[in-house]
């Protein structure tokens, strides 16, 4: 039997990136879909891909504001509504921003991003608890970063998010674990995602691809991560296999933050 079969999965991001690896991961095993995102076209080309890989696949497009809290609660009212339930949370929307020192780091870009990131985030778990915790079952994944769990440098706004990712993760499963919910965040490191290649452009511009084999070097794997391998530790993080992970922040980086 399908991990998925008959379950319900929620996805913030899923026109892109991390949020569409996983959805055709989790489709692909019969997941019932709600895709989040603020771009409408993108969320149409997601839907398009799952279709292909899962054509039976029942996948809804919601466009979203996740910084936005009545934006959330509609798209977790529209999935109970639409599904009767929800089985899995991938709590994925994020955005980077800006890349400069902390002092010169713009109040507007530092509230811009904690906004998405954390904020986001917040809302989403408030509002799917509440599901969950009724149900008696449940299981959400968080996106944290590498640059949740340790410093990386000219992101004053990505880290102090990421960082409180990782913070509401623990505390909020150490809260609900009682009540059959499992909570648990991943740490991507350099996946390259279109937010990972916008960001290497904005230290080499057209030089980037350079730039990103230089910032690889270090890597124990000399590589970036592919996000159909974020999506695969995803869909085994939603599954109950790993309903017994709670509380917990697991990186995907190749090793890189265990590298002295």
């Amino acid at each position: 039997m399908k991990r998925f079969e008959d379950k319900v999965v929620i996805i913030t991001g899923g026109g892109s990136g991390l949020g569409r690896a996983a959805a055709l991961e989790v489709a692909k095993e019969g997941a019932k879909l709600v895709l989040v995102d603020l771009n409408t076209s993108a969320l149409e080309e997601s839907k398009a891909q799952i279709l292909t890989v899962a054509p039976e696949a029942a996948v809804e497009l919601v466009e979203t504001n996740v910084a936005d809290e009545k934006d959330v609660e509609k798209y977790v009212q529209f999935t109970v509504d639409t599904f009767g339930k929800i089985d899995g949370f991938f709590n994925n929307a994020g955005i980077e921003g800006k890349q400069d020192l902390t002092e010169d780091f713009g109040i507007d870009e530092f509230n811009r991003v904690v906004s998405v990131n954390l904020n986001g985030v917040f809302y989403g778990m408030k509002s799917v608890l509440k599901v969950m915790k009724k149900q008696g079952f449940g299981s959400i994944v968080n996106t944290a970063s590498v640059g949740g769990i340790r410093g990386v440098g000219n992101q004053s706004g990505y880290a102090a998010s990421k960082h409180g990712v990782v913070g509401l993760t623990r505390n909020s499963g150490v809260e609900y674990g009682q009540f059959g919910v499992s909570i648990k965040a991943i740490a991507p490191g350099a996946i390259m995602t279109p937010m990972v290649e916008g960001s290497l452009k904005q230290i080499g511009g057209q030089n980037w691809q350079e730039v990103g084999k230089e910032f690889v070097s270090v890597n124990p794997m000399k590589r970036f991560g592919k996000p159909e391998e974020v999506g695969y530790l995803v869909a085994f993080l939603l599954s109950n296999q790993a309903d017994f992970i709670n509380a917990a922040v697991i990186p995907i980086d190749g090793g890189q933050s265990y590298k002295y």
